[in-house]
């Protein structure tokens, strides 16, 4: 793997609807095996602009870049091709079907009836499936449980192992502690940290400050549809990435300076 080359890169990207301006000239780049927070107020853009990353919007204007190579997304079928999964907030899990089913959901193993007829191979998946979670150090009691049995931190856990199940190269999460229990928070964050050791590039979105500086190795802020400010973790503080959020611009002179030393 080229460690040079970002996996995923925007530039110049601009989303209007209607009269609205959503994103302005927006810039964002992700190494492999980096963590990316992106933070900012609501309205800010973030959600936009993942949306665009993973191909649900297509940008107004502006290029997206996969590995150094130009790309034009149709449909979020052509950000998964690319290896970029998305993990939304609610999840988008089947309460009602086992782990291994989540897992594979759509993309299931299969084999053929008589030589004829194709049928899902139960079985396969569930040894991959559990194979996938051991790799990950993901424990649940068995891959055949059903979702609706699991603590949010699990299903949490599932969506992640589903979103890196078929070599995804780019994670974008969104919020993915939001509606966690403090003492499955860790749990969680560690598995994104883990990420990192297969070289998976994860984009966190979170207005958890506390996440934020625990997971990531880099933070940007959006404000009203555009760059802001960004520095790696250990070149900024919670108190500066407040001011980020809020627009204020002396915060976002410190961080220039700092470039600089």
């Amino acid at each position: 793997m080229n460690t040079t080359t970002p996996l995923i890169e925007a530039r110049g990207i601009n989303k209007h609807f209607g009269a609205v301006t959503a994103l302005e000239d927006v810039n964002l780049s992700l190494m492999p095996g980096e963590v990316l927070g992106v933070v900012g107020d609501n309205g800010a853009g973030k959600s936009t602009l993942m949306k665009i990353l993973a191909g649900l919007y297509p940008p107004s204007r502006g290029q997206l870049i996969v590995q150094g190579q130009p790309v034009h997304f149709s449909s979020p079928k052509d950000a998964r091709d690319r290896g970029i999964e998305m993990v939304y907030q609610d999840l988008a899990l089947a309460g009602n079907l086992r782990i291994d089913e989540n897992i594979f959901l759509g993309r299931e193993h299969t084999r053929r009836l008589l030589g004829v007829v194709p049928i899902v191979h139960h079985q396969a998946n569930m040894k991959q499936a559990q194979e996938h979670l051991e790799r990950l150090r993901i424990q649940v009691k068995s891959v055949g449980q059903r979702v609706e049995e699991l603590s949010g931190g699990q299903r949490q856990a599932v969506a992640i192992a589903r979103a890196t199940a078929f070599d995804a190269k780019v994670i974008i999460m969104d919020e993915p502690t939001a509606a966690l229990a403090i003492k499955e928070v860790r749990k969680v964050l560690d598995l994104i940290k883990d990420l990192r050791t297969h070289g998976i590039g994860v984009i966190l979105i979170s207005h958890r400050l506390d996440d934020i500086f625990y997971v990531c190795d880099r933070v940007m802020a959006l404000f009203h549809g555009r760059n802001f400010a960004e520095a790696p973790l250990g070149r900024t503080d919670r108190n500066e990435v407040i001011g980020w959020i809020m627009g204020n611009r002396s915060q976002t002179a410190s961080a220039q300076e700092l470039d600089l030393n």
